[in-house]
Formats: structure tokens, C-alpha cells, sequence
């Protein structure tokens, strides 16, 4: 039997992203991955708490109420040194409205204009949460060290993507291919440590 496992998402960058990576799950039976989109709209809570696990898992349990399914969320953002690791929680909204990317984009530059290149240190961060209908929590995390350069290069990925270059590498994120950045990323990282709950969803569905 195939499971249908709802990623409380609509944001098709990352649907992409986990669709892919969750694929991948050595050992897992049929998973089928919907989005927000794919399901019967519900209300959802404005994204209010403090920390990456307390809104990952608010959307998995909303999602999971509403569906009746097992439901996948995220939390993640970029975590700068410099800025005392914020944006963090409001990196999707750090000009002050969600999901404007480029603005988000340009105002961290601005702020890191005057940082030197060696204080410039960053991470991407995931918490990842699984929910199953019963109440079952499952939370992981993932964390991405890098810095953040002073223009953007690349056109793949989304969000700070063009501006981040992970340690040991001379590209940014939006300049690695697909599998690269999956090996390497939070939400990679943060998502491969749930795939002993995921094989139990499918083990539990045959």
C-alpha cells in the first residue's frame, strides 16, 4: 500500500526539494508526497513561535489534524554570525512580509555591507517534523555552515541560495547541482535523520 504523506507546504521550491530527497529513502515502501495544494484548504496559524522546532511542529500538527494524514513541516532561515543569528525564524519574512525573496535578499546584503569578509559566517538551519494522526512526533535537525558573500551568483535553489557558499566550497548553493545540494544541505541533513520514521509508515502500511 502506497503512503500519502502531506508536506505542510506550499512553497514550490521546497516541495521540489522534499519530494526529491524523501524519493531517496533507502528501504521505504510507495510514499506518495502532496503539498498544502493538493489537500482540502484549511486555515492555518500565522507562523508565531520563538525557535525552528516550535513552528515545525505547530505545521505538522495543524496539518496533520486537518488531513488526517501524516504530515511533514519545516522550519529553516539563515542564521548570521554577525546579525547574532538572526534573521533565523524571519528569514522568510525579514523585510517584514512573507516570501519576498529578493527583498529579504537585498536588505541582508545591506546589513553586511560594511562586515568584513572573515565575520561574515553563517548558517542555513532545519528542524524538521513528523506527525502522524495518532499524536506520534518525530523531530530532527540540520545545520549548514557557511558565509554569506557580498553579490549573488547562481540561479538555482531559492531564498538566500545565491548568497550563501557552504565551508569548503567556492560555489553558493544556487550554483550546485541538484545531488550536491541534497548531500550537503540542512534540509537534507534534517530530512534523512526522519527516514527511520518514514520506513516505519510504510512498514506499518503493508
Amino acid at each position: 500500500m502506497t503512503v500519502r504523506v502531506l508536506l505542510a507546504t506550499r512553497n514550490p521550491g521546497k516541495i521540489v526539494e522534499l519530494r526529491r530527497i524523501l524519493a531517496e529513502a533507502p528501504g521505504a515502501g510507495p510514499m506518495e508526497v502532496l503539498g498544502l495544494d493538493d489537500v482540502p484548504a484549511f486555515d492555518q496559524a500565522p507562523e508565531t513561535g520563538a525557535t525552528f522546532t516550535e513552528n515545525a511542529l505547530a505545521k505538522a500538527r495543524e496539518a496533520a489534524v486537518a488531513s488526517g494524514l501524516p504530515a511533514l513541516a519545516d522550519d529553516s532561515g539563515l542564521s548570521v554570525d554577525a546579525l547574532n543569528g538572526m534573521p533565523g525564524v524571519l528569514s522568510a519574512r525579514w523585510v517584514g512580509r512573507h516570501g519576498d525573496d529578493e527583498a529579504n535578499l537585498e536588505l541582508l546584503l545591506g546589513q553586511l555591507a560594511d562586515v568584513p569578509d572573515e565575520r561574515r559566517g553563517a548558517a542555513f538551519v532545519c528542524v524538521a517534523a513528523l506527525v502522524t494522526p495518532d499524536g506520534g512526533e518525530t523531530v530532527t535537525r540540520g545545520e549548514w555552515r557557511g558565509s554569506v558573500i557580498r553579490e549573488r551568483r547562481g540561479d538555482g535553489g531559492f531564498g538566500y541560495d545565491p548568497v550563501f557558499v557552504p565551508a569548503g566550497e567556492r560555489r553558493t548553493s544556487a550554483q550546485l547541482l541538484a545531488a550536491e545540494k541534497d548531500a550537503l544541505s540542512h534540509r537534507g541533513r534534517a530530512l534523512r535523520a526522519l527516514r527511520p520514521a518514514l520506513h516505519a509508515l510504510s512498514s506499518l502500511s503493508r
